[in-house]
């Protein structure tokens, strides 16, 4: 299961620093345009998403290697958050269909990988944390 997760887990991350490439050119355009504020995700969140979820992955990685079962936790606690982060990001690009062409351009397909890749891998998570 360590595999499978690992491999979810990368498909995860490289969809995830792809997004991360192509929104800061327009994060930077829509702080400079001041548009509305539902099209611009506050830094915090856009740094705090990766950032535990790199956080998380170290602590998965350091519970597969030592067998600690408090590391996997800690883990997926920080995935958790990660998640919900990641979730908030989700509907606020979203949101932004109604406030004229925010997303246009914006590479949907990764979002959707991104997300997809992501729930499989908090899902894996929990079974392997579970199992742990």
């Amino acid at each position: 299961m360590g595999l499978v997760t690992a491999a979810s887990w990368t498909i995860a991350a490289l969809a995830g620093a792809y997004l991360l490439l192509s929104w800061l050119p327009r994060g930077r355009q829509r702080r400079d345009a001041r548009r509305a504020k539902v099209t611009r995700f506050p830094g915090a969140l856009v740094v705090g998403h990766p950032a535990l979820a790199v956080a998380a992955f170290a602590c998965w990685a350091g519970g597969l290697l030592t067998g600690s079962r408090a590391l996997t936790w800690t883990a997926f606690g920080a995935l958790a958050v990660a998640a919900l982060l990641g979730f908030a990001m989700s509907t606020r690009w979203l949101g932004t269909g109604r406030h004229g062409n925010a997303v246009r351009g914006f590479p949907a397909l990764a979002v959707a990988l991104h997300g997809l890749a992501g729930v499989a891998t908090f899902t894996l998570l929990l079974l392997a944390a579970g199992a742990f």
